[in-house]
């Protein structure tokens, strides 16, 4: 646990469109938001600040549109070109609702594989970035050649809780620690010994960054967190050392394979009973 009270500093940077110098303009960025950063602090930096900066960005009008995507656009009332951008990146689809799949790619489950078309001008879209893991292994490897600090990284995307209105945050890729801290096999207050517990330290980590670099005309794609706690490591990361196979994943099993013949809507049912 971090001793001292956790910091989070919003660092605006200017406005992309197209392939850029990421680590020259983080620096550039935060030298003039007047902070430094530390060793130990860690840098959340926008995943599609990081797209942006690969060139991962697509012309909608250059999308060659398939016999499937049209098929999936027509059932689910989508624009035939972004059906085919999603069932390009993504790694696997489910299924959808008016306007969006529901996909998994890159370790998350995601609507539209993560495309986005928010903050770039219209008629274009932004891909995740192609390899999230290595993008944030070498931001962290260039800050610290050219300052000397020994940070966390994480690109940062949001993502829409199961059940719940409104999106939240989400590590798409960590480099620097580990973005999991396992407590299965301590002890609860009680003296319990914890079973399942896993605490996603990265993605939480992500949700304070977000609550300052925020989603729309902000032009705050980066945020340092500082006293976070966690232990710096070289240990290279991927995405297996956060995300679980989508067919051991409690809402994807609950609503396939172990959907109830007849569900039950409990509220009803024990009201019924009284």
């Amino acid at each position: 646990m971090p001793s001292k009270p956790l910091m989070v500093f919003p660092v605006q940077a200017p406005v992309q469109q197209g392939a850029f110098d990421l680590y020259t303009t983080i620096i550039e960025a935060v030298a003039a938001s007047g902070e430094t950063l530390q060793d130990g602090d860690v840098l959340a930096v926008s995943s599609k600040y990081t797209a942006i900066s690969e060139g991962r960005v697509v012309a909608l009008a250059d999308v060659v549109v398939t016999s499937e995507a049209e098929a999936i656009a027509e059932r689910y009332q989508m624009n035939p070109k972004i059906a085919q951008l999603v069932i390009g990146e993504a790694d696997h689809v489910f299924g959808g609702i008016p306007g969006f799949l529901l996909t998994y790619k890159d370790g998350i489950l995601s609507p539209n594989a993560g495309l986005d078309r928010s903050n770039i001008p219209n008629g274009f879209a932004v891909l995740f970035p192609e390899r999230p893991y290595e993008s944030a292994a070498k931001i962290r490897q260039v800050l610290r050649e050219r300052l000397g600090v020994k940070l966390g990284i994480i690109l940062t995307d949001s993502w829409l809780m199961p059940g719940r209105l409104g999106t939240s945050g989400v590590a798409l890729a960590t480099a620097g620690f580990k973005p999991i801290q396992d407590e299965r096999g301590k002890n609860d207050l009680f003296g319990n010994p914890m079973q399942v517990t896993q605490r996603g330290i990265a993605d939480s980590i992500c949700v304070c960054a977000q609550m300052v670099m925020g989603e729309r005309d902000e032009a705050t794609p980066l945020a340092i967190v500082r006293n976070t706690g966690v232990q710096m490591s070289d240990v290279e990361l991927s995405a297996a050392d956060v995300a679980i196979d989508w067919r051991m994943c409690l809402y994807v099993e609950s609503l396939t394979k172990g959907l109830l013949e007849h569900p039950l809507d409990v509220g009803e049912h024990t009201e019924a009973m009284m």
